[in-house]
């Protein structure tokens, strides 16, 4: 009975991990996908593992959401799997898998919150560009959407086919800050505020571009003044005992041979 669990359960973890490393067309689409669209079909292995977990959060009484409920059946199938081998290890090893989801979703988070604020004054500079040259707020949002850092890329060409659809600028330009993160507010607003009610852009513009790049190097300062801090765990635990057997020891055992004779 308990090699047939462990079959199973590796088979199942096995196959959660190919279907989530090779992504299909459906998982490609996915990724383009906004909150709120539908998302698209699981495929059969992912469905089970999510059926697993979406059946032990009913029977806890607990909310079964798709996300939650994947966690935790791949979390189940990996305390059965371990279980059959190390049992101990079972509780950890299940935390570990519930955890690292969470975990890689809040990196992705912080890395792409980290890109935005990189990139945000060299968007701004190019709308101040495009606005300087006499461009419209249409024409500079179409010229900047091709030439704009990956950050921005694909939420500019979103708004102009969105606009190409019929919806107006303004209210196209208003849900990319919900999307992007609220740190893009500033300069959204100010072009739905110019495209909506007309009101003058360029000069604002470039006071929001020097305030962005005086931000962006305050937040650098502020990254290299951290850095002797996090420095320091591998200087004390990793630098200073190779140093101490480089050097102390061996006058250490100098001191005790002689010592001895």
């Amino acid at each position: 009975m308990i090699d047939v669990l462990l079959a199973l359960s590796w088979a199942g973890l096995v196959l959660g991990a190919a279907t989530r490393a090779a992504p299909a067309p459906i998982r490609a689409r996915a990724r383009c996908l906004r909150p709120g669209d539908p998302r698209p079909a699981r495929s059969f292995p992912m469905a089970v593992v999510s059926g697993l977990g979406a059946v032990l959060l009913r029977i806890a009484g607990r909310p079964s959401p798709p996300d939650a409920s994947l966690r935790l059946g791949r979390a189940v199938l990996a305390a059965l799997a371990t279980s059959a081998l190390v049992t101990p290890a079972a509780p950890v090893v299940a935390g570990l898998v519930w955890a690292f989801p969470m975990v890689q979703e809040r990196r992705q988070r912080c890395r792409a919150r980290a890109a935005l604020i990189r990139d945000l004054p060299e968007v701004a500079d190019l709308f101040v560009l495009a606005v300087g040259s006499g461009l419209t707020v249409p024409l500079a949002v179409d010229a900047v959407a091709r030439r704009a850092p990956e950050a921005f890329d694909a939420e500019l060409r979103s708004v102009m086919a969105e606009v190409a659809l019929g919806q107006r600028l303004s209210d196209a330009l208003e849900d990319v800050p919900r999307r992007l993160g609220e740190e893009a507010r500033p300069l959204f607003a100010a072009l739905v505020a110019s495209d909506r009610y007309g009101a003058p852009l360029l000069e604002g513009l470039e006071r929001l571009g020097v305030e962005l790049r005086n931000d962006r190097r305050r937040r650098a300062e502020e990254a290299a003044r951290r850095v002797p801090v996090k420095l320091l765990f591998p200087l004390v635990f990793c630098t200073l005992p190779a140093f101490a057997l480089l050097t102390v020891a061996p006058l250490l055992a100098g001191a005790l041979g002689a010592l001895r004779l």
